[in-house]
């Protein structure tokens, strides 16, 4: 049963001795604990500015745990892009080395193509050469022996 205030200050001022106005105290205490069981679990202004307080460093150590991976992965990003360029320049320096040993072979295959067709060349004269002295030979011997 809920009783005001008003009702609470008259029933103690008209309490006829001490014991009966502790009773009256007392039940006042047992209908506020039944009228709120979580009353010792409420917080106070004190411990929710304490609480804040903890929240904020809480959040300032993560801001710094931020800015530290940050740049921890600003220098890694660093240090990739600086590998990833080397090895760059080193690709290109092989590509360039590769261009040119392209290029030698190339050169030395066109030259050897061309010893080729010089020797080529002296074989068939040498064949012909040949093939027309024994013709010529054959027509002298038939003009001769005829």
């Amino acid at each position: 049963m809920q009783r005001s205030v008003i009702d609470l200050y008259e029933r103690l001022s008209n309490a006829p001795d001490e014991r009966a106005r502790a009773k009256i105290i007392a039940e006042a205490f047992d209908e506020l604990e039944n009228r709120y069981p979580n009353l010792g679990d409420m917080a106070t202004e004190r411990a929710l500015s304490e609480t804040e307080l903890r929240l904020k460093l809480e959040i300032e150590k993560t801001h710094v745990k931020i800015e530290q991976v940050r740049a921890d992965l600003s220098k890694e990003i660093e240090q990739t892009h600086v590998k990833i360029e080397q090895v760059r320049a080193d690709l290109s320096k092989e590509i360039e080395q590769t261009h040119v040993k392209i290029e030698q072979v190339r050169a030395d295959l066109s030259k050897e193509i061309e010893q080729s067709k010089v020797e080529m060349m002296k074989w068939s004269a040498a064949f012909w050469l040949t093939n027309f002295s024994a013709i010529m030979f054959v027509i002298w011997k038939l003009m001769t022996n005829g």
